[in-house]
């Protein structure tokens, strides 16, 4: 007789811990040789419920580098992890974090992004990081691109869109990965990839001046060459580190019906597949023909190079890793839009929204979950996940319920992902320590466990203060998943 068994609990090796990107925490924008890059030339947003951006094009472009100041331009100073990484990876520690990702911003290395010698100061920095972690038993998880790339290979080359770009990605990948060999484990390539449909803060090309379906068939090139890339560089850390382990990195946006109409079900599995398309490719090494069909019906040449498709077949990702903030409810008629983490759909009912609109679904996190274990049969690994909130600081202290609340619902549905069967490598909440928004490079939307003293202008002392999550977070650590009290 067949007798059931599951796991009941978080695996004892379960990688606990917190998100950030260079762009976002580091500053130093321009100290020890570092070059410009495209996020440091997007202005900061006017309406923080919107979460198109600015527009960046040429001209914003020669404004951006006229202006030598933070002013508009937040993520240039970030909360100066640059130097108060010590002091940052010490708080980590003491809530117990297993694990630290964070990204090498590629300027840092290579200023211009095509140079044949590495910025050695670049190299240092990230050298002293990894010191400090590895003084904690912290593993870093290293995203290679973080909504930043060196600013000179959108000038020189339009970014992405230029088949050069894919050599100078990899040469930068092959310096890292040999110059930290055998102090990473974890790397992933693109930091959701799939929001390079977007455009610019993803892909570096500048095509606001394009026509929508122009805008598509340019984005979807530049993207290619990205994959392409991921392919190139998944294969070169088998080589130089065959310990080390490459993911791949998805803006997880799950899509609902907006009723079982027909039409409604089939328009939610279009959003899905367009969505977990980028996956499909990093995860299984080919185009799915639902993708192929897509772009034959609506004009999309991508051009290839011979070798492409046997490149991306012969190097798949080890882990599949994806953000997870809010679902999206889909129909074959446009509805009340929502937006969020650079995604819109149709409102739900029955979620509650964060105060930047972006609605809250816990249970939705189960149900991904499942849906990309059972569809690549890889490990997977929750890389950001987190609420950006209106912090007060009231005699020293944040009292930040909302937070812990928030966190201890999307905890408890990976617990019953786990007992599902799926294999839960990790979690890392995004922002443990607050920082420059993305989407509108503004401190009011704080996401840490630990407070900042900054204000949105750039005023304040930097001063590191913990939250009440920050304590909340360290006994979840400590008892593994089992304490969410």
């Amino acid at each position: 007789m067949y007798k059931s068994s599951f796991p009941k609990e978080f695996p004892k090796e379960f990688l606990w811990g917190g998100a950030t990107a260079a762009n976002q925490i580091e500053g130093a924008w321009n100290v020890d040789g570092k070059g410009l890059t495209t996020a440091e030339v997007v202005r900061k947003a006017d309406d923080r419920k919107k979460m198109s951006m600015n527009v960046v094009d040429a001209k914003s472009i020669k404004e951006a580098t006229n202006d030598l100041t933070t002013v508009n331009y937040p993520k240039r100073r970030g909360v100066d992890f640059y130097h108060h990484y010590k002091e940052d990876i010490k708080l980590f520690a003491e809530m117990g974090f297993k694990v630290f990702r964070f990204s090498i911003a590629w300027a840092r290395i290579f200023p211009q992004g095509d140079e044949q010698q590495a910025n050695e100061k670049g190299l240092a920095f990230y050298d002293r990081v990894l010191d400090e972690l590895e003084k904690y038993n912290i593993e870093p998880l290293i995203t290679l691109s973080h909504y930043e790339m060196p600013l000179a290979l959108t000038q020189k080359q339009n970014g992405w869109l230029d088949r050069r770009t894919i050599a100078d990605f990899t040469h930068y990948t092959e310096v890292v990965f040999k110059h930290y060999r055998g102090r990473v484990r974890y790397w992933l390539s693109f930091n959701e990839i799939n929001t390079g449909t977007w455009g610019f803060h993803e892909t570096g090309v500048v095509d606001s001046h394009l026509k929508k379906q122009e805008q598509e068939n340019v984005r979807y090139q530049a993207l290619h060459h990205q994959l392409v890339a991921s392919a190139i560089a998944t294969k070169q850390l088998h080589e130089i580190d065959p310990e080390a382990k490459m993911g791949c990195m998805l803006a997880r946006m799950q899509t609902y019906s907006a009723t079982c109409k027909p039409e409604d079900v089939r328009a939610a599995q279009l959003e899905d597949q367009k969505n977990l398309f980028f996956t499909d490719v990093q995860a299984r090494g080919e185009y799915p023909e639902f993708m192929n069909r897509y772009f034959s019906e609506n004009g999309i040449q991508i051009k290839m190079a011979a070798h492409d498709q046997q490149v991306l077949a012969e190097s798949p990702v080890d882990f599949v890793s994806f953000s997870y903030y809010m679902t999206t409810v889909t129909s074959a008629i446009a509805e009340e839009e929502v937006n969020g983490n650079m995604s819109t759909g149709g409102r739900n009912k029955y979620l509650e929204e964060s105060d930047w609109g972006w609605q809250i679904d816990p249970v939705g996190l189960r149900i991904t979950l499942n849906e990309m274990w059972d569809r690549y049969r890889k490990p997977l690994f929750i890389v950001e996940n987190g609420l950006g909130a209106l912090d007060k600081l009231e005699s020293g202290k944040i009292h930040d319920d909302y937070r812990i609340n928030y966190l201890r619902k999307h905890i408890e549905q990976m617990k019953q992902a786990i007992k599902d069967g799926v294999q839960l490598m990790g979690y890392t909440m995004w922002g443990p320590i607050d920082l420059i928004s993305f989407s509108t490079s503004e401190m009011s939307k704080r996401y840490g466990f630990i407070y900042v003293d900054q204000d949105d202008e750039g005023n304040g002392s930097l001063k590191r203060i913990k939250k009440d999550s920050f304590y909340w977070y360290k006994k979840v650590i400590l008892s593994n998943g089992e304490d969410l009290a």
